[in-house]
């Protein structure tokens, strides 16, 4: 394999990951992901890494680990007494009782199949984790223009979506949030997600770009395109109609206008109130059609929902501390939290929170893994802003904060497209500053003089 065709794998799966994987809808399109994921995860075992992995890859390699053997351990049967001592199985035991049977050996689980099928849902983040940090079988650059070309597809057939009404047949999925551009996701917060993430890195094209060794009137040619796509992503997210989209816009694109100033300075200032106007202008765009009043009710009746799954999960993970109910439980588990006269057609999938959901499912072990990788990450973070890391590192910085802070009020990491590109981010945060600086030389062409500092 060449070289070129080895820089390849990475930005390619990931490109089909985002068309693939924005559902668990979609059965066979996440086998095709995982069964990808498998044969790249296989190749990075048996080839040799090509340079020593750095001290955050390291660390976060561990917490990985230690997150996959907390699954493992969920499923290891348990003897009746053991299992019956743990807090929330009093209505198990009593089931038991009426039968006239014993309690058997059981798991830490309660949902062991579904605990068992969560695995597979983590190849494809593993996978590009693994073809990033030790296989190296990508280009920053190449990784940014799939990621962008992906988007620019989902906010295309988001257009056609909604052009078409609630009943188009341009929706991938048979659950959707119909009358939203979600493009290729179910849910249009994943969508949005999508294209909030997109923005740093876009910047961080431009930041390289003005860097690098480019013509003028490419630069400038440079400029009017990352302008336009820019365009596309808030006309996507007006589309979109997501209201945790609209909220984290204004914060995502201030901080993505440091990339381009370096984070200090005079210029650092301009690109404050650059991206405080293109901030408003997107919003001003939402007045143009009389949709406000409706946007206010729907919030309000958002509010208000997640209010309650919020409250009804958390009772559910007190009942099940300290060592949670398992991973892939929480739709049985919070139907027995439910208030009966509340129940609708509707069900509860998610608790719309990540961080809640993982500590109703894991319990005190679940959170504490949760803070060791928010510190690991917090401290990456910082690493890479004080120091001279590149753009696509800092740019890598703010996406993966926007998922996770998108992950206060959703699912995202739920989906194999975002879990995908959330690996992607950290894998980013992680390589050696001299990679930039290497990659950043290797695009200079080679000059006939000397050059003197």
């Amino acid at each position: 394999m060449t070289a070129s065709m080895r820089q390849l794998v990475a930005p390619a799966y990931l490109f089909l990951c985002l068309v693939l994987g924005g559902g668990a809808e979609g059965i066979w399109r996440n086998l095709i992901l995982q069964l990808i994921a498998l044969a790249i995860i296989a190749w990075a075992a048996l080839e040799r890494p090509i340079e020593p992995l750095p001290k955050p890859a390291r660390q976060l390699g561990t917490l990985i680990l230690l997150a996959v053997l907390l699954v493992i351990l969920q499923l290891v049967p348990l003897p009746p007494a053991a299992w019956a001592s743990l807090p929330g199985r009093d209505w198990l035991i009593g089931g038991y009782e009426l039968l006239g049977q014993p309690p058997p050996w059981l798991p830490i689980s309660l949902t062991p199949y579904e605990t068992l099928s969560m695995l597979p849902w983590l190849l494809p983040p593993l996978a590009l984790l693994a073809a990033m940090v030790r296989l190296k079988a990508y280009h920053p650059s190449w990784m940014v223009f799939a990621m962008l070309a992906g988007m620019t597809a989902g906010v295309l057939l988001g257009a056609l979506q909604v052009s078409t009404g609630p009943d188009g047949q341009w929706y991938l999925y048979r659950i959707a949030n119909f009358g939203s551009a979600t493009g290729f996701f179910a849910n249009k917060n994943h969508m949005a997600t999508l294209l909030l993430v997109s923005i740093p890195f876009l910047a961080a094209l431009m930041a390289r770009a003005r860097g690098g060794a480019v013509k003028p009137h490419r630069y400038y040619a440079a400029v009017a395109v990352a302008g336009g796509v820019l365009v596309l992503i808030l006309v996507g997210l007006v589309l979109n109609r997501s209201l945790a989209g609209w909220g984290l816009a204004l914060p995502v694109l201030i901080v993505s206008g440091l990339i381009l100033t370096k984070g200090r300075g005079v210029a650092a200032r301009i690109a404050l109130g650059a991206s405080a106007i293109l901030a408003v202008a997107a919003v001003m765009v939402l007045f143009v059609e009389p949709v406000m009043e409706r946007v206010a009710s729907r919030a309000e009746v958002s509010v208000e929902t997640r209010s309650e799954i919020f409250a009804t999960s958390a009772e559910a993970a007190a009942t099940f501390a300290p060592l949670g109910s398992g991973v892939g439980s929480f739709v049985q588990v919070y139907r027995l939290f439910e208030d009966p006269a509340l129940v609708t057609r509707n069900y509860v999938n998610h608790a719309h929170n990540d961080y809640l959901e993982l500590l109703v499912e894991t319990g005190l072990p679940g959170l504490l893994l949760m803070l060791l990788f928010l510190l690991w990450w917090a401290k990456v973070a910082v690493d890479q802003w004080r120091g001279a890391a590149d753009a696509y590192a800092r740019a890598a910085s703010i996406a993966s904060a926007t998922i996770l802070a998108h992950s206060l009020v959703d699912y995202p990491l739920r989906t194999a497209a975002l879990a995908a590109l959330f690996a992607v981010t950290l894998a980013l945060m992680v390589q050696p500053r001299a990679t930039a600086g290497t990659a950043r030389k290797s695009n200079v062409r080679n000059v006939r003089h000397i050059e003197i500092a």
